[in-house]
């Protein structure tokens, strides 16, 4: 059974580890073949996250299975320049690549927006890399819709990414 919850100091660690895990899965099946770029450090990442759940910025919830952490959701108000101050934006989900395909992702999606929401949020944005088909057929299924003229490219490492930012209505 998922359940989520607002994450806690002590769920920085699992939340860095669940983020390189999935990050390394999702590159993988994107890029066979090709190397992994070099991301943040875990204790780089896990001090990120630490501080994000320490001060809200941006708010961060969990899903636990059984007390354990299998993944998270980070999100706020949009960091796109000129957009209205009721535009969320979803900064990060993941779950753990063992729980894929078992629900997280909507669990945790649903608890954003109910957060965005009770922050006066009336749209949300989520930035996804083009080719990764888990991820947009995710927010395709979650009613997102996408902006075909916001594609910017972004570069991990060595590697350059498309990524597409989607959008929606929160009510």
């Amino acid at each position: 059974m998922i359940e989520v919850r607002p994450a806690k100091d002590r769920d920085a660690k699992d939340i860095a580890q669940i983020q390189a895990s999935a990050s390394q899965a999702a590159f993988k099946a994107q890029f066979p073949g090709e190397a992994m770029p070099v991301f943040e450090s875990l204790q780089k990442s896990q001090k990120f996250w630490r501080e994000a759940i320490e001060f809200g910025d941006p708010q961060v919830l969990v899903a636990t299975d059984a007390d354990n952490v299998v993944g998270f959701v980070g999100f706020d108000r949009s960091r796109d320049p000129k957009t209205p101050a009721t535009m969320g934006e979803i900064w990060a989900l993941y779950a753990a690549p063992s729980y894929w395909g078992q629900g997280v992702g909507l669990a945790l999606w649903d608890g954003a927006r109910e957060g965005l929401i009770d922050e006066g949020c009336t749209k949300v944005t989520a930035w996804v890399p083009l080719g990764y088909e888990r991820a947009l057929r995710f927010h395709d299924m979650a009613g997102f819709k996408r902006e075909m003229t916001s594609i910017k490219t972004v570069t991990l490492g060595s590697v350059k990414i498309e990524e597409i930012r989607f959008k929606r209505d929160l009510i």
